[in-house]
């Protein structure tokens, strides 16, 4: 008996629901490991944030203040996330290089500067999620909310390992914390078969479809080819799944939102549970507007606003879920600023000397490693390179930084620089 391709794919939706609840019952046997990357698109003000100077000309207005852990103090405008001290690492020596938006971007998402040898390096979501996710599954593995890539398109690229790594983005290109309609921005559009066309018919047209990309792939093989295919099957795995619904925040009860903020970031993270919560191993979720040139002040107190309910939220439901012993969260931006306040109160580009922060599974929480001068502006201690930190995300979340993949020009290259030295005080 020949099955045609409608058969085919109808056979293949049945398995693909067996096989998604055979691997439910597998998570349930050993949880999977996943990261939420906090990026803060445009460079944070971190001296303000995580290494305060009180006393100092260049420590401005802002004061430490305890948190649950001994001896941790970070900025008094993170007075929920203070609770989660004790889960919390900070890098005070991080020392990259790069002042340049794009450059700097590109930087700490790979682990390398950019360069004109032709290697198409991929982000870190891209790199962990291959090694973390399950490629056969619904959901993708790698989640991108709201991110602002006009700094660098190729930082948020899974580069030579291909687009079957590409992060899912939704949100994109919006650039303000007060959206209209979040629910509709977080949402994965045209997810959900039209009314007016019935299943037969549905499925008869993906046939088609799939017809045509597999005789044109037979004529024109090549990686835009494979890139179109990856997309296509993507995205009608997703239509077949029902963990699509994970996008609907509308599930939510009013006053879960509530405690996140709603703001695009404040749901962001409450999206960044969901897919968590579903075993996705990579959701990054981005907050701009930290390019704090003037009245930085001003700027980094609301800022905080925003990311302080909405991280320290986030790390509760992780703890109340029983998700936080297997969820890294990583805060993170392409640079610092500087540590001498301008004349309009700002802060610049700096790269010298800022901090990073790693909190949750894998963590020896409860600490800050590394030290900065009196003044700010040099590491005295412990400094952490771009490829260090992504050496160290790796050594947190159990995979091997120097395992190679093979690149676009023919050879392999390891996860994180062989060279790169983990902060490996950080990891439990």
């Amino acid at each position: 008996m020949t099955l045609s391709r409608r058969q085919l794919l109808t056979a293949a939706a049945g398995v693909s629901v067996s096989g998604w609840l055979g691997r439910l019952a597998a998570a349930d046997a050993k949880p999977r490991r996943s990261v939420v990357l906090l990026w803060m698109a445009g460079g944070p003000a971190t001296i303000d944030l995580f290494d305060l100077k009180p006393g100092h000309d260049n420590g401005g207005p802002f004061r430490p203040v305890d948190t649950t852990a001994p001896g941790l103090r970070i900025g008094e405008h993170l007075p929920n996330l203070a609770y989660h001290g004790h889960r919390l690492a900070v890098l005070r020596g991080m020392s990259t290089r790069e002042g340049d938006h794009g450059r700097g971007t590109y930087l700490m998402r790979t682990g390398v500067v950019p360069s004109a040898a032709g290697i198409q390096y991929p982000t870190v979501g891209s790199l962990l999620s291959k090694e973390l996710g399950d490629p056969a599954g619904e959901l993708p593995n790698f989640v991108s909310i709201a991110p602002q890539r006009f700094f660098s398109q190729e930082a948020y690229s899974p580069g030579f390992l291909g687009p079957q790594h590409a992060p899912l983005i939704v949100g994109d290109g919006q650039f303000g914390p007060n959206v209209p309609d979040i629910d509709a921005v977080l949402r994965v559009a045209d997810l959900a078969r039209p009314r007016t066309v019935a299943e037969d018919a549905a499925a008869t047209r993906l046939d088609l479809l799939r017809g045509v990309h597999d005789d044109f792939a037979a004529t024109h093989p090549g990686g835009v080819t494979r890139a179109h295919a990856a997309a296509y099957d993507r995205a009608v795995r997703l239509m077949r799944s029902a963990g699509g619904k994970v996008f609907d925040l509308t599930e939510e009860k009013a006053n879960v939102r509530d405690a996140y903020g709603r703001n695009l970031f404040g749901q962001g993270c409450l999206l960044a549970r969901r897919l968590v919560e579903r075993g996705v191993p990579f959701v990054e979720v981005t907050l701009g507007g930290w390019d704090t040139h003037s009245n930085n002040f001003d700027q980094v107190r609301a800022l905080c606003g925003t990311l302080d309910r909405a991280w320290a939220q986030l790390m509760t439901e992780l703890t109340e879920r029983g998700l936080i012993d297997r969820t890294t969260v990583v805060f993170a931006g392409e640079f610092g600023r500087t540590p001498k306040i301008n004349q309009q109160r700002g802060r610049d580009h700096f790269s010298t000397a800022w901090s990073t922060v790693v909190a949750g599974g894998g963590v020896k929480g409860g600490q800050a490693v590394g030290r900065t001068s009196a003044d700010g502006v040099t590491v005295t201690d412990r400094p952490v390179s771009a490829a260090d930190f992504l050496a160290t995300l790796c050594r947190i979340v159990g995979v091997d930084p120097e395992k190679p993949n093979m690149s676009n020009v023919g050879r392999p290259i390891p996860i994180a620089d062989r060279g790169a030295n983990p902060v490996t005080e950080v990891v439990a």
